[in-house]
């Protein structure tokens, strides 16, 4: 039984050549849709407020590699980090960071067998002494180690040295304690 032949459509010879399909279905050329998709992306480019066809520089294009050193040239790792802490207000705290990992070097070696740097905060630095003998004589070597600190950090970043005595002693023994006052004038 042969099927009936649809309405606009041309019929198919079996034994002859296979027919365009383009022709049968009735696509335009691709060079009309390719012109077609052009226009739709320069109305569509329009419409963002681009002006199709006009270049803009980007400002990429205006930065030109010379004879002097410019923004794209490489840079020294130093100096990039200096930049990268100047612009984040990090520079004081990184360079009394030094001094503190530097301390024996810039105190010496007795004061630094003696005396440790705690914090920096604010101007503040506090260093805690290894006994009350020692905090004594840190509170007499305060105006020189601050001396010395303005020579290394700049003056005005270590505006004031707070030295603390040992930390103090724990009375608690053994595994079982009872909250209370402690151990007062008994002890000693």
């Amino acid at each position: 039984m042969e099927l009936p032949q649809p309405r606009g459509v041309p019929a198919v010879d079996p034994d002859g050549p296979a027919p365009d399909v383009r022709a049968l279905v009735g696509l335009p050329p691709p060079q009309q849709v390719a012109k077609e998709a052009f226009n739709r992306a320069r109305a569509a480019a329009r419409d963002r407020g681009a002006r199709p066809g006009v270049t803009s520089r980007s400002p990429l294009a205006e930065q030109r590699s010379g004879a002097r050193p410019g923004g794209r040239d490489p840079q020294l790792f130093g100096d990039v980090v200096g930049r990268l802490l100047a612009e984040r207000g990090w520079s004081k705290e990184v360079s009394v960071g030094g001094v503190i990992g530097r301390w024996r070097e810039v105190v010496g070696d007795e004061i630094a067998s003696h005396a440790t740097p705690v914090t920096f905060d604010d101007g503040v630095l506090i260093v805690q002494a290894g006994s009350t003998a020692w905090a004594t004589q840190l509170e007499f070597l305060r105006p020189s180690i601050l001396g010395r600190l303005a020579q290394e950090l700049g003056q005005g970043v270590v505006e004031e040295l707070k030295i603390l005595g040992p930390a103090a002693r724990s009375f608690a023994r053994g595994p079982r304690r009872v909250r209370g006052r402690g151990p007062r004038d008994t002890w000693g």
